[in-house]
C-alpha cells in the first residue's frame, strides 16, 4: 500500500485459475476492522482470472510501527454444484484446501516524488 494514508488506499489482487476445474476462493485477513476486500470469495472458472480489491481504511500512519497485518487466500476445488458457500468451506477437508499468504507493505511515497 502507498500513502499518504488520509484516504482509502486500494490495491488489487489478481486471482488466477490455472486448472481445468472451478476454484472457490475466499481471502482472510488479520485486521479486518481495517480493509474492505471486495469480492471477499467467490469461484473462478477454469482458466479464468479475478481481480479482488482491498482497500486500506485511512488511518495515522507511524513509519516506525512496523506492520503485522496479513493476508491470506483460501482455495479449493469447487464441488460440482455449488449452491451455500459456506457449506464449501465447512466441509471442505484440510489436505483440500490450499493457501497462500501474503504481508502487508506500507509505503510513503518520498518528498522528491511528488514534484
Amino acid at each position: 500500500f502507498s500513502g499518504p494514508f488520509t484516504d482509502v488506499v486500494t490495491t488489487n489482487l489478481k486471482l488466477r485459475n490455472p486448472s481445468d476445474r472451478k476454484v472457490c476462493f475466499k481471502v482472510k485477513t488479520t485486521a479486518p476492522r481495517r480493509y474492505c476486500v471486495r469480492p471477499n470469495s467467490g469461484v473462478i472458472d477454469p482458466g479464468s482470472s479475478v481481480i479482488v480489491s482491498v482497500m486500506l481504511q485511512p488511518f495515522d500512519y507511524d513509519p516506525n510501527e512496523k506492520s503485522k497485518h496479513k493476508f491470506m487466500v483460501q482455495t479449493t476445488y469447487a464441488p460440482p454444484n455449488i449452491s451455500d458457500m459456506e457449506a464449501v468451506w465447512k466441509e471442505a477437508k484440510p489436505d483440500e484446501l490450499m493457501d497462500s499468504k501474503l504481508r502487508c507493505v506500507f509505503e510513503m511515497p518520498n518528498e522528491n516524488d511528488k514534484l
